[in-house]
């Protein structure tokens, strides 16, 4: 028979030696610093910081643009195969101008409490949380989102190839 005292506190000593070395891994790795040769990492950072701030200064004025029911900007914005996601179902590019253009959806106002860019290659996924003022079918409704709007750089220029609006629960 086995002594249960002893297997216990071999048990627990096994346990805390676990412990101490997933610790020490985790320790190990967050102190690693990435490498990258001095002339070629700042300016791959200036570059990710530009690119970041263009993407950010891009959607702010789409929302002023979708505000303001400025089709012509907002369709030379749109990718031809974009995609736009709502609550009630998606729309293609020329859906989406036509809704914004005959009052279906009135975007009044956005606003933003968080933004995030990741860059994938020539793909930028922007992500706003945001609480969205809106008129759609006639009535004034307020709701937070989280959209997703993927841009693609296409010839020096950004374009929109998919926004979609994820509503938020109990905020």
């Amino acid at each position: 028979m086995f002594n249960s005292k002893l297997v216990n506190t071999c048990m627990k000593i096994s346990i805390l030696g676990l412990c101490f070395f997933i610790i020490s891994v985790i320790g190990s790795y967050a102190q690693q610093k990435k490498v990258s040769s001095p002339a070629m990492g700042s300016k791959n950072a200036e570059i990710s910081k530009n690119a970041e701030q263009e993407i950010i200064s891009l959607s702010r004025k789409k929302w002023r643009w979708m505000a303001e029911k400025k089709v012509d900007t907002l369709a030379a914005l749109f990718h031809e195969k974009a995609v736009f996601v709502h609550m009630g179902g998606n729309m293609t590019k020329d859906q989406e101008l036509n809704v914004i253009k005959t009052g279906g959806i009135h975007y009044k106002q956005a606003d933003i409490q968080e933004t995030s860019v990741q860059f994938l290659g020539n793909t930028a996924i922007l992500l706003n949380k945001i609480r969205l003022l809106a008129v759609v079918g006639g009535n004034e409704v307020t709701n937070p989102f989280v959209v997703t709007e993927v841009y693609v750089q296409q010839g020096g220029t950004w374009k929109l190839g998919s926004m979609s609006f994820t509503r938020l629960l109990g905020q």
